[in-house]
Order: C-alpha cells, then structure tokens, then sequence
C-alpha cells in the first residue's frame, strides 16, 4: 500500500513538474514573447556596437593627439606662437555728410497692405 501511494505521489509530481516546464516553454514561444526577445537582443547589440564605436572614437582621438604632439616636436612649431595684430578694414565707410532721404515714398512696397 505504502509502495502504490509513493509510486502515485511520484507520478503526479512528475506530471505536474513536466506540465509546468512545457506550459513555460509554450508561453516563451508565443509571437508576442518572441518578438520581445528579439527586441532586447536587439537593444543589447546596438548598445555593444555603440560602446565599441565610442571607444574605438577614443582611441583615435588620443593617438591623433599623441601624433601631432610628436609632428609638432619634429617640426620644432610652437604651441602658441605670437600672432601679428589683425589688420581691420572698413567695408562701408559711413559718410554723414550726404543727405539721407526723409520723405516717404509716394507708395509702399509692402503687399500685405491692403489697396
């Protein structure tokens, strides 16, 4: 009797055990479940890409800078050499001795005014 009712407790465990790992399974396989796993894989490759593109950005930049402190050494170039004073040129010279025009015109140019 007590060998019957172990093996019955056993079977059921087993069934409810192996129920509840093929219910699991099926729901991971619902469209909705796959598509959100898909979404995070996504995000989680972007996310690598985007680390590895900014290190790599990194990594140019400290050897550019790295390579143009040695150019700038064999050069012999200054790093902040003196400049000449800039040299200004009037564009328009601003003559007061011509009269400007005070009247207004005769019409208007402006066609949103009504008419």
């Amino acid at each position: 009797m007590f060998r019957r009712t172990f093996w019955f407790t056993t079977g059921v465990a087993a069934g409810v055990w192996a129920t509840t790992k093929v219910n699991r399974k099926l729901k991971q396989l619902t469209p909705e479940s796959l598509a959100a796993t898909a979404a995070n894989k996504a995000l989680e490759t972007g996310q690598r890409l985007k680390d590895r593109a900014v290190g790599f950005a990194l990594d140019v930049r400290d050897n550019m800078a790295q390579r143009e402190a040695e150019l700038e050494e064999a050069l012999g170039i200054q790093e902040n050499p003196e400049l000449p004073a800039p040299r200004r040129y009037t564009a328009i010279e601003n003559d007061r001795s011509t009269p400007k025009y005070t009247e207004s015109p005769m019409y208007s140019y402006n066609r949103n005014e009504d008419h």
